[in-house]
């Protein structure tokens, strides 16, 4: 199998519009409902990623996780950055290391997104080569 990156890189950005708009616009919401944050975006952005990628089933899947394990990390990445600058050392620490443990389920969403997604694809009506009435 192998590795479309216009697919992950289209997963990526929506994995990341998702996680940066969710977190402004509607504040408090991953405190609250987590699984709205981070459920919502895997899945959407695997949709894309499956769809982009198309092909079988576990091939959607495996492109619509990786999409969004890598949004998620990169997201990490920056938020960890920020609590250093502005909350300290240890809480960045702390976040950073719950942040790595929960990628791993950040990838299901995205992997039943992706699987969905190529599905999809797969799906579309064939042209029948008659015209159309």
């Amino acid at each position: 199998m192998e590795l479309n990156m216009r697919a992950v890189a289209y997963g990526f950005v929506v994995s990341l519009l998702i996680g940066l708009v969710g977190g402004a616009v509607i504040p408090g919401t991953d405190m609250t409902i987590p699984a709205l944050g981070w459920g919502l975006a895997g899945i959407v952005a695997g949709l894309v990623a499956g769809y982009v990628a198309g092909g079988t089933i576990p091939n959607g899947a495996i492109h619509g996780g990786l999409a969004t394990v890598i949004g998620a990390f990169v997201l990490l990445i920056a938020v960890s950055f920020l609590g250093v600058l502005f909350g300290g050392l240890v809480p960045a620490v702390g976040l950073l290391t719950l942040g790595v443990t929960l990628l791993a389920i950040y990838a299901i969403p995205g992997a039943i997104g992706g699987a969905v997604g190529s599905w999809g694809k797969g799906r579309r009506a064939k042209p029948t080569g008659r015209p159309a009435a």
